[in-house]
């Protein structure tokens, strides 16, 4: 048996996905359109590349595929259309499969996103918290997840109460996109490193919440897809209106790149952060108190807010594709959860592989012209890190999510702080956004506070200790944290391998680790992919599989 997870149009219209589970429950392939399409997010585009990844992965073709799962209940959003089985899988995804389709299976969007965080966890047991902007009548849900039960679920909160509409009205006030909120988190750092009073605008009482703004009028519960955005767009105006009340301007007075000097921006952007680390906080009790146990799950588009993950207590356990993304894997497990759970968290290294049939795609002889290639030496690469160059990693299968883990990043020494400023060069990145750090898990203990699972993924804010203050100042952010990532065994071999060989010379063995892609590109993915942004981007050198690329300098000597 074969089931293809999607999110896709037309509900699904943005981080469109694909995800191949098999008979057993096990991911076979998983892949978000991005990175096969090379379009942020993938706006409104089928993930039809995506799909064909997933089959290539998987050795079937299209007619193999027994049935495709969908995070979105389309029938009740889109009334009167795609009722047509046949019609709905070539409008959303767009591969051929055959004279006998396959079923199609509509799975509630939150039932999605909190079946990709359970079975992706450890856990046998777990209330799930599910927060984002919206499902097809919910914006918030808890859940009880148990190995062997049907999942239960225990509450919901309406559109009109979405936390998610919050923060999109904050950074579309700063002149974000609604897809940008990871800067918005950034800029809110500000706030708080400098003890910035924020006005409280959540009210919390009894296991409930009501936010100031909202309900603006009474949820209609079950809504087409046109009657969400119309309401979307009225609860998002109205939040606007409120910050621009508080901060008195209807936007930031200074430009993007220097919005952490502006006191009306950073106080947009903390009120934002506070509404969500308050809600959060007492959403996540709520949970565990309806579900009866301690461990948690987190899942929704707010669960990519790091800094609040990081302030919860454990056990607690967020997927690498906690956003829409993630309901392509939701999906499918819903419709056929693991069976053979082996207690560890779902590994996130389920893309395409750097030297698989996929991973050479446009990569040839025009591709390294002009770079010097070597064999990789992990040891020459360590002295290139130690000398201040900072490169970039391609190898393996790629991580899935927005976060890169090892095998799509660029690293760095960070022993300075004047590191992070290179980097947002490099990356051509406002120079008030931060950057992750990466360790091996026992010095990781020694340089900010413990996560037991978000830093797997890169997905807690962590204090940094004084050690890590002043050993790797390039990853700690102005409020003192920083978003670890602790990587286990030979889970991204070369980066592993740096980080012994730094511990074997005595020096900190710990990295800045951030993603591999250009301004507006989606991490890389291939070869090609790989070798486009090195050329494109001032890096030292780059570690492609198992070879080591550097660039010529104008004596025709490496630099």
């Amino acid at each position: 048996m074969w089931i293809l997870g999607v999110n896709a149009p037309p509900t699904g219209w943005h981080d469109t996905a694909a995800c191949l589970v098999n008979g057993e429950g096990e991911v076979i392939a998983f892949s978000e359109e991005e990175r096969c399409n090379r379009v942020r997010h993938s706006l409104y585009r089928k993930p039809l590349n995506a799909a064909r990844f997933c089959l290539q992965q998987a050795g079937i073709t299209a007619a193999d595929i027994d049935v495709v799962a969908v995070g979105w209940d389309t029938r009740q959003l889109y009334p009167g259309r795609f009722t047509d089985d046949a019609e709905f899988l070539a409008f959303a995804v767009g591969l051929d499969f055959g004279e006998r389709p396959p079923s199609v299976v509509r799975v509630p969007h939150h039932a999605a996103h909190a079946a990709s965080s359970f079975y992706a966890s450890p856990f046998t047991k777990a209330g799930v918290l599910v927060v984002d902007g919206h499902g097809e009548n919910e914006s918030s849900t808890v859940w009880t997840f148990e190995d062997g039960a049907e999942p239960r679920l225990e509450r919901t909160w309406p559109r009109t109460s979405s936390l998610g509409y919050a923060y999109d009205a904050a950074s579309t006030w700063l002149g974000f996109s609604f897809l940008n909120a990871g800067k918005t988190m950034g800029l809110a750092a500000y706030g708080r490193a400098r003890g910035t009073a924020v006005e409280s605008l959540v009210d919390l009482a009894a296991d409930d919440f009501r936010l100031a703004i909202g309900p603006l009028e009474e949820s209609t519960g079950r809504a087409t897809a046109d009657e969400i955005k119309e309401q979307y767009d009225t609860t998002v105006a109205a939040w606007r209106e409120r910050y621009t009340k508080i901060a008195g301007a209807s936007g930031p007075t200074l430009p993007e790149g220097r919005l952490a000097e502006d006191p009306k921006a950073v106080l947009v952007a903390y009120t934002a952060q506070r509404i969500v680390e308050e809600t959060v906080t007492a959403l996540a009790a709520t949970t565990r108190k309806l579900s009866g146990v301690d461990a948690l799950c987190l899942a929704g588009g707010v669960a990519l807010n790091c800094s609040t993950n990081g302030t919860l207590p454990g056990p607690l356990y967020v997927p690498p594709v906690p956003h829409d993304a993630g309901v392509a894997l939701g999906a499918a497990w819903f419709v056929n959860p693991p069976r053979h759970r082996t207690g560890r968290p779902l590994s996130p290294y389920l893309g395409t592989d750097i030297d698989g049939p996929a991973g050479p795609r446009s990569a040839g002889a025009a591709d390294t012209a002009g770079l010097v290639r070597s064999d990789l030496d992990i040891d020459q690469v360590t002295a290139l890190l130690l000398e201040g160059q900072v490169g970039a990693v391609a190898q393996g299968r790629a991580e899935v999510g927005p976060r890169a883990l090892c095998r799509r990043s660029i690293i760095a020494v960070p022993d300075t702080a004047e590191v992070n400023t290179r980097v947002n060069v490099i990356k051509d990145r406002e120079q008030w956004r931060p950057f992750a750090g990466v360790t091996r898990p026992g010095y990781g203990a020694r340089l900010w506070e413990p996560q037991e699972h978000l830093s797997r993924y890169m997905l807690g804010a962590a204090k940094a200790t004084e050690l890590g203050r002043r050993v790797a100042p390039g990853v700690v952010h102005v409020d003192g944290t920083t978003r670890p990532q602790v990587l286990h065994s030979d889970e991204a071999p070369a980066v592993g391998a740096v980080l012994d060989a730094l511990e074997r010379a005595g020096v900190p063995p710990v990295l800045l680790n951030t993603s591999f892609n250009g301004k507006g590109e989606p991490i890389v993915n291939t070869r090609g992919d790989a070798l486009a942004a090195f050329r494109g981007m001032d890096l030292d050198f780059l570690v492609l599989g198992d070879e080591l690329f550097r660039k010529k300098d104008d004596a025709g000597g490496t630099r």
